[in-house]
């Protein structure tokens, strides 16, 4: 476990907006469900950047199924952005719900209220210096790129209806290159690096404690 020189100071902070970044299967959803489960007693909002790919519904399939999901263009980053500005004023949104089977948003929105910390986490959370200036703690998931592949295939099998053969033609043409690209760097800006993934105890305990420290009232 390491963290950044430039680790935040914990402050009092209300809402507390934390990004957490990383490559695909790195172990961002791991982070994000323990940060949920030691945080019970805390009104805690997650917001998925995966929620924000634009709407491909007007195209065709074959068009959709070939466009690259793993650039910053792949993103409704204008609107992620209002909404994050929402909650940090104490003001509910309505995060979209996108279909990875369809590659279109659902006709349904999420209601996230404001809450007293908001976890944003997606593999590009902290590529968009607008987004990266509203967190008062930046983290950057890193895991081993085999293990990272081996978590894409199970998830996209499983949850999105993809075939192996889908996935790693995928994965060489844009997800490692896009990765190498536009992931990698965003470490750069990250107060906190976990290695290992999300199974961290050591680095979840830092960020835990962080969180906890930002939240405690400041006595009379």
């Amino acid at each position: 476990m390491s963290t950044a020189t430039n680790f935040p100071r914990a402050r009092l902070v209300k809402p507390l907006l934390i990004g957490i970044a990383g490559g695909t299967g790195s172990g961002k959803s791991t982070i994000t469900r323990r940060l949920a489960a030691a945080l019970a007693e805390t009104p805690v909002a997650f917001v998925a950047l995966d929620s924000y790919y634009l709407d491909l519904g007007d195209m065709p399939m074959d068009e959709r199924n070939r466009r690259n999901f793993d650039h910053p263009d792949a993103f409704d980053l204008p609107l992620l952005l209002q909404h994050l500005e929402a909650l940090a004023a104490g003001q509910s949104i309505e995060s979209p719900v996108y279909d990875f089977r369809r590659h279109a948003r659902a006709s349904t929105t999420e209601t996230v209220r404001p809450s007293d910390v908001v976890v944003v986490d997606g593999i590009l959370a902290l590529h968009d210096p607008r987004i990266r200036a509203l967190f008062g703690l930046k983290v950057f998931v890193d895991a081993d790129a085999d293990l990272r592949l081996a978590r894409r295939i199970r998830r996209d099998i499983v949850e999105r209806g993809r075939t192996v053969e889908d996935v790693l033609e995928q994965y060489e043409t844009t997800v490692r290159p896009m990765h190498e690209r536009f992931v990698e760097p965003t470490r750069a800006h990250a107060d906190l690096i976990v290695p290992r993934g999300g199974f961290n105890d050591i680095a979840v305990d830092v960020l835990l404690a962080f969180v906890e420290r930002c939240l405690r009232p400041v006595p009379a």
